[in-house]
């Protein structure tokens, strides 16, 4: 069993996913997919700069960007992708919707990475059982959406 405060600090971030996804839609309502996904980076931006001051870290991690594989520079593609698309996919089919078919997607996606080590992660053995969770995931999921 995994360590239960990172399963809490998880937790928190699953929350923390769908309060964004819900506030980034509302902003998105008004300004704009492209645009809200814009202003999200940029307040992003501005925030990580100032921890990054105020926290007194520095920027010497410039030094080490020349070590990172090439797909570890894919995430901030991935995150425009994936802000744009939950803004569009909460504001036609609602939080729950969105949530429950972004979850599934998670869960099966972290399974293949788990099971083959990919992008240098801890590899974990499959178990059949796997399978399993995730036919329950995918009935539990087709239970959950609303129409």
């Amino acid at each position: 069993m995994p360590n239960l405060i990172y399963v809490a600090i998880a937790a928190l971030s699953g929350a923390a996913m769908a309060l964004q996804g819900t506030l980034n839609t509302a902003l998105g309502k008004i300004v704009g997919t492209w645009e809200s996904t814009l202003v999200v980076h940029i307040i992003g931006t501005l925030v990580s700069l100032l921890l990054i001051m105020v926290l007194g870290i520095g920027f010497s991690f410039f030094t080490k960007l020349s070590q990172v594989p090439w797909y570890g520079y894919l995430g901030g593609i991935l995150n425009v992708v994936i802000i744009f698309i939950v803004v569009t996919a909460m504001s036609r089919i609602g939080v729950g919707n969105a949530t429950t078919a972004i979850i599934t997607a998670q869960l099966i996606t972290s399974l293949v990475i788990d099971c083959t080590g990919a992008f240098g992660m801890k590899q974990y053995n499959f178990h059949y059982r796997d399978l399993v969770g995730v036919a329950m995931l995918a009935i539990g999921a087709h239970l959950l959406f609303m129409e």
